[in-house]
This record gives structure tokens, sequence and C-alpha cells, in this order.
């Protein structure tokens, strides 16, 4: 039985004071969510106030990105190794941002989800398309390419500790979300090609989240659907009342 995760990425939102606040909002008001995982990912400026915050809470902490080496000349980065001093449990990889905005191919994102899971850390690895790569008909053909070049020659084993995050790019932040059939469709052929390359029991392991304008009034259905084993959150994130809602979701069948 796979654990649903939910994962806020603030992104470059939320200053320090702004981020102790909002946490503490959260963390006065999760109820019963030992039946889920629940992750916030602020930015790499409030990760050292929040951790001794969540250290002993059902809030678990991520971060947005890292590079893959454990030090040097790398000006700007974050290492892993600065990750794991702060109890960072999650990073989000390849996100359509990192990819679109900052040029990250298919090779430095493979490095980052290998370097993640050699550090102990567990990656949210995102892949998505393009609202022209799917009225083309190629949105199958692109994720399942990412996710191949991502994964590359990862065991099995290995694989079945990531966790996949569908982000269809035309859905970020633009407050409009594939439906759930959609949604659904593409996370079953992520997990069939997983099953094809690596196993029935890796693919049923792998937690595939939904990304792309989730908010408290689809979130329901969207957890209703076999495939969809959680959500990376954005903007719904930065507010307590809505990620609460999202947080605590009833899953319902579309």
């Amino acid at each position: 039985m796979r654990t649903p995760l939910l994962a806020g990425n603030w992104k470059m939102y939320m200053t320090v004071a702004e981020a102790v606040e909002l946490v503490q909002t959260l963390l006065d008001n999760l109820e019963m969510v030992g039946d889920r995982e629940v992750v916030v990912c602020p930015p790499f400026t409030a990760l050292h106030p929040l951790s001794p915050l969540l250290s002993e809470s059902p809030l678990q902490l991520g971060a947005q990105n890292m590079y893959p080496a454990d030090s040097g000349a790398f000006t700007g980065e974050i290492s892993p190794v600065m990750l794991l001093e702060l109890n960072c449990r999650y990073v989000i990889v390849g996100h359509s941002e990192r990819r679109q905005l900052f040029g990250e191919d298919d090779t430095l994102i493979a490095r980052k989800t290998r370097s993640a899971l050699e550090h102990g850390l567990t990656p949210i690895l995102c892949v998505g398309e393009t609202q022209t790569e799917r009225a083309a008909g190629q949105a199958e053909m692109i994720v399942l390419g990412q996710l191949r070049a991502a994964l590359g020659d990862l065991a099995g084993e290995q694989v079945a500790e990531i966790v996949l995050a569908y982000e269809p790019v035309w859905a970020i932040g633009t407050g409009l979300t594939a439906s759930p059939l959609d949604a659904q469709t593409m996370h079953a052929a992520i997990r069939e090609a997983l099953r094809v390359h690596y196993g029935t029991d890796t693919a049923n392991e792998v937690r595939i989240l939904y990304g792309g304008s989730v908010k408290p009034d689809n979130i329901d259905v969207l957890m209703g659907q076999a495939d969809i084993d959680g959500a990376l959150v954005g903007g719904a994130a930065l507010k307590a009342d809505s990620f609460l809602r999202i947080v605590h979701y009833h899953s319902t069948s579309s």
C-alpha cells in the first residue's frame, strides 16, 4: 500500500518570518495525518529556522533543488550534505521551471537524482509536457522520455525509493488542471513503463504525485484516481487554509 504524499513547493516566496508563521499555523491545525506524509519545501533561506520546528512534527522538510556534489566551487549552489545537515528528507529534482528557466538538461537531472539517492535523500523527480507537445500528441512520449533519461541505469531497488511527480507544464501556475481522467491516464502510463523496465514490485511501490494548479476544490477527485498517490502543490501551499484542506483531502472517484 502506497502512503499518500502531499508536498508544498513554496518556490521563491516567503521570508523567514513568513515561513515560520505559516509552518506554525500548519502544525497547529494538522489533524489525523498518520496515513499520509506531508512535506514543505521552502526557499533555502528558511530551511535552517524551520528545521528545529519540524524535527519532531508530522511535517517533513524538503528542498527545492540541489547540486550533485558534496562541496566545491559552485557559486550559488547547495549540496546534498548541506541539506542533510538541516534534516531535509526530500528534494525536488527536474522541476519544469529549472528545466525551462535555468537550462537544466536530462544529464544534469539524472546526476541530481542519483546524488540524492546516494546521500539518503528522496528525490521528487518531476516530469511533464508542454501544451504544444500535448497538442501534437507527444505528451506520453515526452514524459516517458524524461523519465528514462533521469532514471538511467538505476536498479529497481533504487527506483523504488524515488517519488515521481507528473506536472503538465501548461497547468503549472496557470489555473488550468489536467482532468482527473487525463492525469490518471498519464500516471498509469508512467506506472506501466516502470513495470516493464523494473518489474511489478517496483512499479507498485513508486509513488506518483500530480502537480499543476492543485487546489482545495480538485484534490478530492484527483486523489480518487487509482494511480495518483499525492500532489505537488504550488500556489495553494502558500496559504495555510488551502494547504490544510488539500492535506485533509477526502478521495472521491470521478
